[in-house]
């Protein structure tokens, strides 16, 4: 039972460095920082009225939008949101133009809006600023315009838009879950799609930067010559399955830390994301997941001498997690399908879609005991793997061995 000791021994030494302590806080802080700290800047109000121009040829247009957007906009003091200035004059447009410009160079105000007198057969309308960047700005007006204009057409068809309106008012769907015990629970699509996405990014996340870790590990020891020391007291396999145990503890443990604080925060929050049997089923996948992925990058930095070497390596291995994330709307959208289910039972991709796939509808019992058992044997057989690649690896210095090399290695007695 040395690969316990050498387990506990690269656990112990990682856990108390302050690499890990530092990483363990800062990131769950850029998570947060690039997660929800664009949505809370977009969404921030402004702090004061913004003033916008408008040329509307039609001369029916500027008042009917003057008092939409007073009424649905204000800011947080009751002010207006937005001023209308009326820049239209008994002018030509390119004359009118040169004045809004000026207007815009001086910062008298934001932008304008051309309507010409055509708009309620093209439905065209420009906007001009500096900043044509602003969403919020183009996406209110272009919506309140709009609203303005269609109730312009439907009085002239002696329609009244109000009775329109009401008929047309949006009908809200609510998406119903049900287990097969009947139960019942609401569940939308975003809900489902990102408690599966969540799980799957924080899964890829804890491989990609412990996998540089590990990689890193042997290249390190190898290339001082500790590692020959090692192997004195240890045989290559218990070497190589310790490392693989204990750095894979300190990687759980880093998810742990950061899944109980996500849990907080969205029981404080009084979300609903996951049921318990649901997360309990996709831990399994992400620790199983996280010991092949574990595996492989030891087995497959075992042959190399350098840390370029080992970048490429773990680019190569990191791109089969990101191969799940790009079908995984078609895979949320039929989980049941001949394709999805067979890249299930494919070992480097079956934790990424059966965490994608559990929250959607649960797999039958024997897919679940089929893959979970698959991951079983795959680790245990790329531990082996990495000890064999590893015993002849530690005495070929120089030259990258080739494919048929490692097989080779592999089957040596």
């Amino acid at each position: 039972m040395k690969y316990v000791d050498v387990a506990k021994w690269e656990f112990l030494e990682k856990v108390k460095s302050k690499a890990f302590i530092i990483s363990l806080v800062l990131m769950p802080i850029i998570m947060v920082i690039f997660g929800v700290l664009p949505g809370l800047l977009a969404s921030k109000p402004d702090d004061k009225p913004i003033v916008v121009g408008v040329i509307d040829e039609t001369d029916s247009i500027v008042g009917p939008l003057a008092a939409k957007l007073e009424e649905k906009y204000r800011l947080p003091d009751d002010q207006p949101n937005y001023v209308l200035r009326n820049l239209k004059e008994d002018l030509g447009f390119d004359e009118m133009k040169a004045r809004a410009m000026k207007l815009i160079a001086e910062d008298e105000i934001e932008g304008y809006f051309y309507i010409p007198s055509t708009v309620y057969d093209s439905g065209r309308v420009e906007y001009r600023a500096e900043n044509v960047g602003n969403i919020r700005i183009a996406e209110r007006f272009s919506r309140t315009i709009e609203e303005v204009i269609v109730e312009k057409r439907l009085v002239s068809q002696g329609l009244d838009p109000v009775r329109i309106k009401r008929l047309m008012a949006d009908v809200d769907v609510r998406s119903i879950k049900v287990s097969d015990r009947g139960e019942e629970k609401e569940s939308g699509f975003l809900e489902t799609f990102f408690s599966a996405y969540i799980v799957m990014m924080m899964l890829m996340f804890l491989v990609l930067t412990s996998g540089q870790l590990l990689i890193r590990s042997v290249v390190e020891e190898k290339s001082n010559r500790v590692i020959e020391v090692l192997l004195s007291s240890c045989s290559a396999r218990d070497l190589m399955v310790g490392k693989i145990l204990g750095l894979s503890g300190l990687g759980l443990l880093q998810m742990l830390i950061w899944g109980m604080i996500g849990l907080g925060i969205a029981l404080k929050s009084g979300a609903d994301i996951f049921a318990v049997e649901q997360l309990a089923l996709s831990v399994i996948y992400v620790v199983l997941g996280y010991l092949l992925y574990s595996a492989i990058f030891v087995a497959a930095g075992s042959p190399v001498t350098t840390e370029h070497e080992a970048q490429q390596i773990t680019s190569y291995v990191s791109l089969m997690l990101v191969f799940p994330i790009v079908l995984a709307i078609p895979a949320m959208q039929n989980p049941d399908s001949m394709f999805i289910k067979a890249l299930s039972f494919f070992p480097l991709l079956t934790p990424a879609f059966m965490i994608l796939r559990i929250p959607i509808q649960v797999p039958a019992l024997w897919e679940i005991l089929t893959t979970i058992g698959l991951l079983i044997l795959s680790s245990v057989f790329m531990m082996w793997a990495a000890g064999k690649i590893f015993r002849t690896a530690i005495l070929v210095y120089g030259k990258r061995p080739t494919i048929p090399e490692l097989v080779r290695w592999i089957r040596t007695p």
